[in-house]
């Protein structure tokens, strides 16, 4: 990225990239990720197979990538595939990232312990929809517990900090759904190849979820449904009797504009209202605090009461977690 940004300081191939944002200040060009839309650009040009000297160039299992090799062959494809690259970075970049799941389980966990019901789960904000699947996956949660089938597909490591959350909790989920505004279309190769690209190329332990969590969701036959999240909440999610219901989300809520975010509040506390102990209700989301967008949280809401707890500081990927189960705050 250093070389990209010096490359259009000299006036070089990568200025036709960067024309929609010609004029946008540091906020904007970080607002719309634009290095995540380079780079994604870049990367899928790898995994097509269409760039064989970049690939070379690249990081893969057993080695490491060589950076101004991969530059000097970023910079020939610039010049040589431009539109291609131009028409890829036209898409905001989309991700869905498996360890997430590593987090959200100690909301699902607490919900399922506390109110000793089945689970229906409502996945805002889902892209792929890959975290719909999180009972299917194994966790090992650093040395103080695993959770899930020895065998299952997609496995799961966080370096935990803290007490466990509730592993010994009774889970069955008997209800699993979600929505985005986009929904990534997992039977389209260049839908699932554009979700691999996000990732980046050096963290091989990312790459290999996503393929395994890939094909798990289609083995499965789990699907998205397009659909603005307040409308949906709102007849979706709604409390039913003999389960716990849970809303969830991770890293959506801060892409909302403003009065997105009201209504959806708004639905979520309707929801809450209408909850009792045998139709409870669970907000369970994984965000950063409105003033620190650069860390998370996981804060769950559970009525009837609708306390508020934070439950554990958490790293935007999963990588770690640091459980609190502070009580209401």
């Amino acid at each position: 990225m250093q070389s990209a940004g010096e490359d259009v300081e000299a006036g070089g191939p990568t200025v036709a990239l960067m024309a929609q944002w010609a004029d946008a200040s540091a906020r904007s060009l970080m607002t719309d990720a634009v290095p995540v839309r380079l780079l994604g650009a870049l990367h899928d040009c790898v995994l097509s197979g269409d760039a064989p000297s970049l690939a070379a160039a690249y990081p893969a299992e057993g080695r490491s990538g060589d950076t101004e090799a991969a530059w000097r062959e970023a910079r020939k494809l610039i010049e040589a595939v431009p539109d291609r690259l131009i028409d890829f970075m036209g898409h905001e970049p989309q991700t869905n990232e498996v360890r997430r799941s590593a987090c959200l389980i100690g909301g699902f966990l607490t919900v399922a312990k506390e109110t000793g019901l089945p689970l229906r789960c409502f996945e805002m904000g889902a892209s792929a929809g890959l975290n719909q699947l999180w009972d299917r996956f194994r966790y090992v949660l650093g040395s103080q517990a695993t959770w899930g089938a020895a065998d299952a597909s997609v496995s799961i490591e966080t370096d935990w900090h803290g007490l466990p959350p509730p592993v010994d909790a009774d889970v069955q989920v008997v209800e699993r759904a979600a929505c985005d505004r986009k929904p990534v279309d997992l039977t389209e190769p260049m839908a699932r190849r554009r979700l691999r690209a996000f990732v980046w190329a050096d963290q091989i332990d990312r790459i290999v979820r996503l393929e395994a969590a890939i094909a798990l969701s289609q083995a499965e036959g789990s699907a998205v449904e397009c659909s603005d999240a307040v409308a949906w909440a709102s007849s979706r999610a709604t409390p039913a009797d003999g389960a716990a219901t849970i809303l969830y989300h991770s890293v959506f809520w801060q892409y909302m504009p403003p009065e997105s975010q009201a209504a959806l509040r708004a639905v979520i506390k309707s929801h809450g209202d209408a909850a009792s102990k045998s139709a409870p209700f669970a907000w369970v989301r994984m965000e950063p605090p409105p003033d620190d967008l650069a860390n998370m949280e996981l804060r769950l809401t559970l009525w009837p009461g609708g306390d508020e707890r934070l439950l554990a500081r958490v790293h935007p990927h999963g990588a770690s977690v640091n459980w609190l189960d502070a009580g209401t705050v």
